[in-house]
């Protein structure tokens, strides 16, 4: 079973810069790869973005791509997501996910990102 826990959200100006970070434990030797999801008050969640843990290859939603930016450190079991020029379209609670290799998804608790002007 994995564990993951976020941090790193807050209130931020319109045009600021956050980095939310994740922690991944237990059960992580068949992770395949780590992500991030966001949900607005109301609204569906959305993929935000993703990393492969072996390789590193990214993968970003169209409407963050050129404003964030995801990484990761394996040796540590975390991931990150370096978010930069925030939009109030960005305010939503923020889900680190996994993924194992046999499609099996892991979610964090959330993190909330506010921001306004």
């Amino acid at each position: 079973q994995v564990q993951l826990v976020e941090s790193g959200g807050g209130l931020v100006q319109i045009g600021g810069s956050l980095r939310l970070s994740c922690v991944a434990s237990g059960r992580t030797f068949s992770t395949y790869a780590m992500g991030w999801f966001r949900q607005a008050p109301g609204k569906e969640r959305n993929f935000v973005a993703a990393i492969n843990w072996s390789n590193g290859r990214t993968y970003l939603a169209d409407s963050v791509k050129g404003r964030f930016t995801i990484s990761r450190d394996n040796t540590k079991n975390t991931v990150d997501l370096q978010m930069n020029s925030l939009e109030p379209e960005d305010t939503a609670v923020y889900y680190c996910n996994g993924i194992t290799n046999t499609y099996t998804n892991y979610w964090g608790q959330g993190t909330q990102v506010t921001v306004s002007s």
